[in-house]
């Protein structure tokens, strides 16, 4: 029996998760959905598309897909789920976990990987954060929980965007690019959502792409070469790209009468480009000990790698301390061979982090 496609539906009080739900539970894409909810807020799914508002914490919808509320913890509801669809007493396709406002989804998504039972029955498809747009810059400043939310995002949706003014969202696309610029994000308009931006997005995947939002690089090596020149293209060999050092107005706000500071958030990214191979080992080593210190404040990476004596790309990600790692496809002939990795996470090390990869190269 294949695996059951799981979704986490993540975003603060507000940003329109149930909105979302309800698009994805009513659209007629012929799937039967069972929803899990984290807890019963005030927007929780209005009980008129219940069929039966019982004591009983999974409940059948009109539409056929299932609605339950987490009683204990996650593993026990998803398992229930699984053992109920393999008996035949419930039928669905796929499964949409919706946090709570203030959750960290990292512990959600490590149950998929961590626990051999629900591995057995599921396949976490991708995290997806909502982000309010009229609230996010004041809640991204206050709360780490909503820059986490972020950090982790396979797909970020922006809602109430009419809310707010054009120079507003560039702004708040603009940090949200730098804290993850491996998340697609998209104005969402949730009368007319495309639900390919929202499952099957296979976020977690082993495969050879490395996406990237090509204005963060662009932004990164322009501003790599013009403030160090010292380590610019003269090496030729290494290449680090980074946007730290980006001065768009979003980073300079208004304050004390004219005086612009940085908004620096905690969640931050950063890409390692290098077209020398990696050393197997060496690398292997370094990883291991960086996952094994810095594991709780790495929210996710991934990277495409180039190594020494394999005719085919290796490709890693992570959550946290849970790393995989899996032969690609080959490199294909005349494919200009480099390794790409991008790091998201709380604080983390640049500099320790650059200088352990670029010693790890052959």
């Amino acid at each position: 029996m294949s695996l059951i496609p799981a979704t986490i539906l993540t975003g603060f009080l507000g940003a329109g998760k149930t909105t979302l739900l309800k698009r994805i539970l009513s659209e007629g894409h012929g799937q039967k959905i069972a929803v899990i909810e984290n807890e019963f807020g005030e927007e929780n799914i209005d009980s008129d598309i219940l069929v039966s508002d019982t004591q009983e914490h999974i409940v059948q919808m009109s539409n056929g897909c299932v609605c339950c509320t987490i009683r204990e913890d996650l593993r026990s509801t998803l398992q229930e789920l699984a053992e109920k669809r393999r008996k035949g007493e419930l039928q669905f396709d796929r499964v949409v976990i919706e946090t709570t406002g203030l959750a960290d989804p990292g512990p959600v998504a490590q149950t998929f990987f961590m626990d051999d039972e629900v591995a057995e029955s599921y396949l976490l498809d991708a995290i997806l954060t909502l982000v309010d747009a009229k609230h996010a810059p004041e809640q991204l400043n206050e709360r780490q929980e909503a820059r986490r939310q972020v950090g982790f995002a396979d797909q970020i949706f922006i809602s109430k965007s009419d809310l707010v003014s054009a120079e507003a969202l560039d702004a708040l696309t603009h940090r949200l690019k730098h804290m993850n610029p491996r998340a697609p994000h998209h104005v969402a308009h949730f009368g007319a959502m495309d639900l390919k931006n929202v499952l099957d997005l296979r976020g977690f995947n082993l495969n050879a792409t490395l996406d990237i939002d090509p204005d963060f690089l662009g932004q990164a090596d322009h501003d790599h070469h013009h403030g160090h020149g010292h380590e610019g293209h003269d090496h030729g060999h290494h290449d680090h790209a980074h946007g730290a050092d980006c001065d768009h107005p979003s980073h300079a706000h208004e304050a004390h009468g004219g005086h612009h500071h940085h908004v620096d958030d905690d969640v931050k990214s950063f890409v390692f480009k290098s077209e020398r191979p990696f050393d197997p080992g060496k690398l292997e080593d370094f990883l291991g000990a960086i996952v094994n210190i810095y594991g709780p404040r790495m929210l996710r990476y991934k990277g495409v790698l180039y190594m020494q004596g394999s005719a085919r790309k290796v490709i890693f990600q992570g959550v946290h301390q849970l790393m995989g790692s899996d032969l690609g496809p080959a490199w294909a002939a005349g494919e200009a061979k480099i390794s790409k990795m991008v790091f998201i996470g709380i604080d983390l090390p640049k500099d320790i982090l650059l200088q352990g990869l670029e010693q790890s190269l052959v």
